[in-house]
């Protein structure tokens, strides 16, 4: 009976977070969609890629897209032996971003019931974590991998503690290799690297519990093993993505670095510290987890238009010369947003009452939890700081594997905003439950930390404007002081109402755990009343984050890129800023349009108007010199860096003709203009001329000296290729495209003697093969990223094929590991239900 009832109230809390969710989300009820930035990038990016699948019934794992072409590993790829993937598409079924909200509740609630086998708490700590605004925020930005890979952290460590702490083996096994491999499928590599590094504290802590014999060792190294072989499997289920992605990662701005410079040496692996770095959070920022606007929220707060008018206002009353303009603008940077990271969408805020409910967990919670957890959050607070901290950021940049892959820290705090929950209600259950703890030693915590809690945030309200500064350096440099004056004081008004708020919600639950204390208030209204407060909380901030604003119709979010301006589309803009971008964009869009109509010929564009690194307008319509996403191979972003990103008047177009670029797209928004380039080398040409480059950085810096329609640019270690392989001059020889498919290319060449052929193709050296009259040959990469061939005299057909070898192999390595677990979860349900023939056997 029991049982039942328990399963009821289970059941009862799935339905509370549906109802949650879809609170949350009210737009999906009307038809609209989120609009999220990087998915609008993504649709651009990914629309050859769909196109191909929809056109073809199958997938192609290379695009032209963008950057000149690229593998599609990431950039939204199937694989055919990913049957964990497609468990993950059913689990998020539910309208986008219902679906994230419900498992992001659901999945800590599994966590919940088994660190504390009550579904009381186990509910209350859901809302705390499935609350968090940092998931809110990257859901507005359409960071969905993220967020997917976020969804599966809370059952995962459920599945971890069922083997360790409750030491249900099998059912532990199941959970942790399911989850894991779920995580690992939403294919986010670094929120999974990033919760492997807290959870090492937590294997830490097992390991000294039984060397000092609270647990039997024999347990731990079982316990071990299991989740050791939960992982594998989880793993090997994702072999295909797993093994496509490492291949690519080596060739990737996420590799080796191929070039020597001021800030790197060609060999070091990784980007480089800059880069890693940037996104660092600031020392006092982390205070922000428990008053969300310390450092003014995120770059763009809803105060920040009314704060913009006053500031118009202020500078056309009191500034007359244009030397004071110029001063002034060199200060601006974001009215909202005075921390010490570029810029951000909003506050990594975990909660007033979590964050007082985790410091009260870290006195009250088990040492098998206090521990670990304390360890965790303080490494990744640690490591959040980044630049801000360089001995730790040195260390694990410099040692600590693959670490060095990663970018932007600030992001490892989802580490604390999983743990802070979890802390949190373990502590409230024990406080309330535990035996253990007499009241005298509950009250003296309660006093303490309340106090402390309370008296340091009265401290910030009244001495904060000296303590907090709310003004940068750059600031503080070149605003005159009626400026300044007005800056500190309206952003000291944003944080004060923010930490007069955390000052109540923090009186308010100390005083409801006081009142339980002394038997004046009821356990259970007691927990009803801390969850709608922290509820309350969080959502008002989250709110400011994600909202009815980011929900558009269904005809802008499923097409962004429209061609065509109308009364209904302005209209149904309205004063929308995302939708208002989108419509300033027709009149590039249009022009794109029109040139791939005109055209349909194979070449790429380039697009300086939308800005070459931050768009995929241009791949939505054509091959882009451009494009958007963060994992780029290594050779082109080099030239990127080196001709395209620094313009120079002589070399820029030296490269754009390598790439054939038949385009060009100058001016303004509104008014875009084509201009075409004759000087494109096309699709392939042959070469007369070869010079050879004794390192990468003379081949980078040639290729913007060479006339490369007549010379080609290649590496020593390639001169072997040239043997028996003689380059002689044709005027008369030709080589032309004949077939164009992202995987496959075909060619027709004609010439009287030997050639060597350069294509306008990014060399990869895994997967493309190439075939002369259907005869696999070798090719060599020329012109530092290109592709080169060595052509006989005679006429030829001449095949380029991207056929990954891993693939392959991954889906057989996939598909065994996904039969084994089913066949391992099978045999030991079968165990677990199997009854007991007798005594012995039972007691065995």
């Amino acid at each position: 009976m029991a049982k039942n009832k328990n399963l009821i109230y289970v059941a009862a809390s799935l339905v509370v977070f549906l109802v949650l969710a879809f609170l949350y989300s009210t737009p999906v009820f009307t038809g609209k969609q989120l609009f999220q930035h990087d998915i609008v990038q993504y649709r651009g990016g990914a629309k050859e890629l769909l196109d191909y699948r929809e056109n073809f019934d199958k997938e192609t794992y290379w695009s032209d897209s963008m950057f000149g072409g690229m593998p599609t590993y990431q950039m939204g790829s199937r694989f055919e032996g990913d049957i964990i993937k497609k468990i993950d598409s059913y689990l998020n079924i539910l309208p986008r971003p219902v679906n994230y909200l419900f498992l992001l509740f659901s999945g800590f609630f599994l966590l919940g019931m088994v660190a504390v086998r009550n579904w009381k708490y186990a509910l209350l700590g859901a809302t705390f974590f499935g609350l968090s605004t940092y998931f809110y925020i990257i859901i507005a930005a359409g960071h969905n991998g993220k967020v997917n890979t976020i969804e599966y952290f809370a059952p995962l460590l459920a599945g971890i503690l069922l083997v360790y702490i409750r030491k249900k083996y099998i059912l532990g096994f199941i959970v942790t290799t399911l989850f894991f491999g779920l995580q690992v499928a939403a294919n986010h590599p670094q929120m999974t690297y990033y919760l492997f590094l807290g959870l090492g504290f937590l294997f830490i802590s097992e390991l000294v519990r039984a060397i000092k014999k609270k647990v039997p060792m024999k347990h731990f190294l079982v316990s071990s093993g299991i989740i050791a072989a939960s992982l594998a499997i989880g793993v090997g289920m994702n072999s295909q993505r797993i093994m496509a992605n490492s291949e690519y990662i080596k060739e990737t701005v996420r590799g080796k670095q191929i070039l020597t410079n001021d800030s790197h040496k060609a060999g070091n692996t990784g980007m480089d510290k800059e880069s890693i770095l940037m996104w660092s959070y600031g020392k006092l920022e982390t205070l922000n987890l428990f008053i969300p606007r310390l450092m003014g929220g995120g770059s763009q707060e809803p105060e920040g238009k009314e704060m913009m008018e006053k500031v118009r206002e202020m500078v056309q009353q009191n500034v007359s010369s244009q030397a004071e303009y110029e001063r002034i603008s060199k200060g601006f940077g974001s009215l909202t947003y005075w921390g010490d990271q570029p810029g951000t969408s909003g506050p990594a805020y975990q909660g007033a009452v979590v964050c007082f409910l985790a410091l009260l967990g870290f006195f009250f919670a088990p040492k098998k939890y206090r521990y670990w957890i304390l360890g965790a959050s303080i490494l990744t607070i640690l490591l959040a700081w980044g630049s801000n901290f360089m001995v730790l950021s040195d260390f694990f940049i410099d040692y600590i594997p693959f670490y060095s892959k990663f970018r932007a820290p600030s992001s490892i705090l989802v580490v604390v905003e999983l743990l802070f929950p979890l802390i949190a209600i373990i502590g409230l259950y024990r406080f309330f439950k535990s035996e253990n703890l007499d009241e005298e030693y509950k009250k003296k915590i309660l006093t303490y930390t309340g106090a402390g809690t309370l008296g340091l945030t009265f401290i910030l309200i009244i001495f904060g404007k000296s303590l907090l500064g709310f003004a940068t350096d750059n600031e503080r440099t070149y605003l005159p002081p009626f400026l300044l004056d007005y800056l500190i004081d309206a952003r000291f008004g944003m944080f004060r109402t923010d930490a007069i708020k955390a000052l109540l919600y923090v009186g308010i639950t100390c005083a409801v755990l006081f009142f339980s204390l002394k038997q004046k208030l009821n356990q259970n209204i007691a927990l009803l009343i801390i969850g709608a407060v922290s509820l309350f909380d969080l959502w008002s901030v989250n709110k400011r984050y994600l909202n009815d604003d980011n929900y558009v119709d269904k005809i802008f979010a499923e097409n962004p890129f429209q061609t065509e301006s109308s009364d209904y589309l302005m209209e149904k803009a309205g004063d929308n800023e995302n939708l208002q971008s989108i419509l300033a964009s027709i009149p590039v869009n249009k022009t794109l349009e029109t040139i791939a109509e005109k055209d349909k010929k194979h070449y790429r564009i380039y697009n300086q108007v939308l800005g070459v690194n931050s768009e995929t307008n241009t791949s939505y319509f054509k091959s882009s010199v451009g494009g958007y996403h963060a994992v780029r191979l290594r050779r082109f972003d080099d030239v990127m860096n080196q001709y395209i990103s620094n313009v120079d008047s002589i070399k820029t177009p030296k490269i754009l003709n390598l790439l054939n670029t038949k385009y060009m797209i100058f001016g303004e928004t509104s008014s875009p203009q084509v201009v075409p380039n004759p000087n494109a080398n096309g699709n392939a040409w042959f070469v007369s001329d070869l010079k050879f480059a004794a390192t990468p950085n003379e081949e980078i810096n040639l290729i913007g000296e060479i006339d490369s329609k007549k010379t080609a640019v290649i590496n020593n270690v390639d001169k072997t290729y040239f043997e028996g392989k003689p380059v002689q001059i044709d005027s008369t020889a030709t080589i032309n495209l004949t077939k164009y498919e992202p995987n496959e290319l075909e060619f027709k060449s004609s010439s009287k003697t030997p050639q060597l052929a350069v294509f306008s193709e990014v060399y990869y050296p895994h997967g493309w093969k190439v075939f002369i009259d259907e005869k696999e040959v070798p090719y060599i990469k020329a012109d530092y990223f290109l592709r080169s061939l060595h052509v006989p005299a005679g006429n030829h057909n001449i095949k380029m094929v991207f056929e990954p070898e891993v693939i392959e192999k991954g889906k057989w390595i996939s598909l065994i590991c996904f039969g084994l677990f089913i066949v391992l979860s099978g045999f030991g349900i079968s165990l677990m239900f199997r009854k007991p023939k007798n005594t012995e056997t039972s007691n065995a």
